[in-house]
């Protein structure tokens, strides 16, 4: 599933990915973080340079939306 979250985010944002064990490392100038999965829990962080700063809330949105979308 967070396969699909991945995909939606480099068709989106032009985003790179490369999963490393249980994280999902994603960059892209401007742009990086990663997707660590637990046993019960998704945890995502990002950091975001100043020309992708005016749209966290839109990135933050679409990232919980496609969770919810599969994990809700």
């Amino acid at each position: 599933m967070i396969d699909k979250v991945a995909a939606r985010m480099r068709e989106k944002f032009d985003i790179h990915s490369q999963w490393q064990a249980e994280t999902l490392a994603f960059e892209r100038p401007g742009i990086t973080g990663n997707i660590s999965i637990g046993s019960d829990e998704i945890h995502v962080s990002a950091r975001l340079g100043m020309l992708f700063s005016p749209l966290k809330g839109m990135i933050e949105q679409e990232i919980r939306r496609k969770l919810d979308e599969h994990f809700a």
